[in-house]
């Protein structure tokens, strides 16, 4: 295969695969949040964020040392699983789940937040239980906010630099994704490539967004019938 469609392929597989594994990790995490009086809730919410503060190199630099086979994480996982967690695509997809926690996280706890505890109430008085509330109640009611976490963190990913150049470097067909072959071709005053990936990741993002925002205004118009 071709650099070009092998590197792009290799940074949509990620961001595929990071948007998928989050949905299921990031849903009961926002959902704990959205609801529960936990004492320590403020400091789990200040871990979800940080990625949003902190510098995508501080944060890849202490996955890197985390990751290390001589870390008892990464030796953990080499010796029982067989995986390496740095200089390969395992491990920007377990760096790019925590990068990317809060783009999913925070978008569906606020729609979790925003569901009117008298709708919730109703279903409780109707006899159904929890999980059934979730699913049959809560859930329908915030479509809109699930397809922006999908969304943003599917985007967020494909526009990763700091981090998955520090866990997975550049290695061509494994871990190399557009946004390093971008700065790559840039250092190589090859401008014309650099433009190649930039317009694809252009028109790729714009689209996503245009379809999201498209699909929640037909959620609001849908809510309001």
């Amino acid at each position: 295969m071709d650099e070009f469609y092998q590197t792009l392929y290799i940074t949509f597989k990620l961001a595929f695969l990071t948007t998928f594994f989050l949905f299921f990790i990031g849903l009961p995490v926002a959902y704990f949040l959205a609801y529960s009086r936990f004492k320590l809730k403020p400091v789990l919410e200040a871990i979800v964020s940080l990625p949003l503060v902190l510098p995508p190199t501080v944060l890849g630099f202490y996955l890197l040392l985390v990751f290390s086979p001589d870390s008892f994480l990464g030796s953990f996982v080499e010796k029982y699983l067989g995986l390496k967690l740095i200089f390969s695509f395992e491990g920007l997809v377990v760096a790019s789940i925590i990068y990317s926690l809060p783009f999913m996280v925070h978008p569906i706890q606020s729609g979790f937040s925003s569901v009117p505890k008298s709708i919730i109430e109703a279903a409780y008085t109707l006899g159904k239980s929890k999980l059934e509330t979730l699913f049959k109640v809560i859930l329908p009611n915030i479509k809109s906010s699930i397809l922006t976490g999908l969304v943003l963190t599917f985007a967020h990913t494909i526009g990763e630099f700091g981090v998955v150049l520090m866990i997975g470097g550049s290695i061509p067909g494994e871990t190399k994704v557009a946004s390093i072959a971008i700065y790559e071709e840039v250092e190589s005053l090859n401008y014309q490539q650099a433009h190649k990936y930039a317009f694809v990741l252009l028109l790729i993002t714009f689209f996503v967004l245009l379809v999201v925002y498209t699909v929640n205004r037909n959620f609001l118009k849908a809510d309001k019938l």
